[in-house]
């Protein structure tokens, strides 16, 4: 019996051995969740055994158990790199024919440019609740999941129809001593550039240019004018292309024009339509000070592409966009389980439920049994390299004993055997 007593601890040395080596493997492997091997003594008795008697046959393997202690938390400054601090799961729906669903505590995600989902590196999506424009959650429970998706683009093009631009014009600033012509910068005083859109959202550049007429009058009142164009295209007003005449009084107070300029419309720059345009330079200012632009805003608005995307603690998915929008796009879906330890491991850093490790309880990060998220991090491996390898030296010599023990067995047998012949 001492053979098998001894062949039992060859094996359960080398099954320690063996998990050892799949943690060390899996150092660098971000969400992985090392294992430790559980032994347990085997004892052949029965009731009529003297207790004092009874003679261990060796070990048995009862099982592989899974450590879900936290793994070092990497910064990565990408938004899409996702740590949960604390309890729970990202859950993932894996991709082909026969998709399921799967956990992982591997958070590092990126945009597939063919579907816009957020996938793993798996192509697996990830799954949020869907939220609306607040951000509130509209739908729960497993049917309630949805694939996290990053649209292009976001709002409707809006033609500009009102500039609105409030300037202070120095009351120092001289008379230019040549008629105005916009490629010669000593022919004005000042400018100014503003994003204008056509229909279409495409952007369009309104230039004013700002010249300084003859000195004050007797009365201290003096004026200037403001040349407009949209790209190499002057505004009329009127069917006249003579400049908007600004005046001023003795104390820099704006007299006239009392109401916005209302511009003849112009082709845009797609060439297609024509488009008017009001100018309101209602807050503008003559002082002594140096020319500034005081306040500045315009109606139209362009198509947005998408700029960015930010998560919060509590896992709410915002993305911006270049017009300036935000939108709420989903809450991430975070799943714990009665008995992490049961769970399958199915590879690819994934997990399933299984009957010991019960059903998934789904919820948000901050939830009650739930951590919290952390964006621009990325979870790695809990294996303590060190803690390894003083695991993998005591099997290693425990493996050793076991094989001196049975060799020893060999040797008795022999002498045994020699005895009798």
């Amino acid at each position: 019996m001492s053979f098998y007593t001894s062949l039992s601890g060859l094996q359960a040395a080398q099954t320690e051995m063996s998990t050892i080596s799949h943690n060390l493997a899996n150092v660098a492997t971000n969400g992985f969740k090392k294992s430790r091997t559980d032994f347990a003594d085997v004892i052949a008795s029965s009731v009529t055994s003297d207790p004092t008697k009874v003679v261990g046959s060796g070990t048995v393997v009862k099982g592989n158990r899974q450590l879900f202690t936290e793994g070092n938390l990497k910064a990565t400054g990408s938004s899409l790199d996702i740590a949960i601090s604390g309890d729970g799961f990202f859950t993932v729906k894996t991709n082909g024919i026969n998709a399921s669903t799967a956990y992982t505590r591997n958070g590092s995600f990126s945009v597939d440019p063919a579907s816009h989902y957020v996938v793993d590196a798996q192509g697996s999506a990830l799954q949020v609740y869907p939220v609306d424009a607040e951000g509130n959650v509209t739908a729960t429970g497993q049917d309630g999941l949805v694939n996290l998706t990053l649209p292009e683009t976001s709002g409707t093009p809006l033609a500009t129809a009102k500039v609105a631009l409030d300037v202070n014009l120095s009351a120092n600033a001289a008379t230019p001593g040549t008629p105005f012509d916009r490629t010669n910068a000593a022919s004005y005083n000042n400018s100014t550039a503003t994003t204008i859109y056509d229909a279409s959202g495409n952007a369009m550049t309104l230039t004013n240019y700002y010249v300084r007429n003859d000195a004050a009058s007797a009365g201290g009142a003096n004026s200037w004018s403001v040349y407009s164009y949209v790209g190499n295209q002057q505004l009329a007003v009127g069917g006249s292309t003579n400049p908007v005449t600004v005046t001023f009084n003795a104390a820099g107070t704006m007299t006239a024009p009392t109401a916005p300029v209302s511009y003849d419309a112009f082709t845009t720059s797609s060439g297609t339509s024509a488009q008017a345009l009001t100018f309101d330079l209602g807050g503008t200012t003559q002082a002594p000070s140096a020319f500034s632009v005081q306040a500045r805003s315009q109606d139209g608005k362009s198509v947005g592409q998408l700029a960015g995307v930010t998560v919060d603690e509590s896992g709410i998915v915002t993305a911006n966009f270049s017009n300036g929008d935000t939108k709420p796009l989903g809450k991430v879906a975070l799943a714990n389980f009665a008995n992490p330890a049961g769970l399958r491991q199915t590879g690819n850093s994934y997990w399933s439920a299984s009957g010991i490790s019960g059903t998934a309880t789904l919820g948000s990060a901050n939830d009650n049994g739930f951590g919290s998220l952390m964006s621009g991090t990325i979870e790695g491996s809990n294996v303590d390299i060190t803690e390894e390898l003083v695991a993998l030296i005591a099997a290693q010599r425990n493996f050793q004993a076991n094989a001196k023990a049975l060799d020893t067995a060999g040797q008795i047998s022999e002498t045994i055997f020699n005895m009798r012949s």
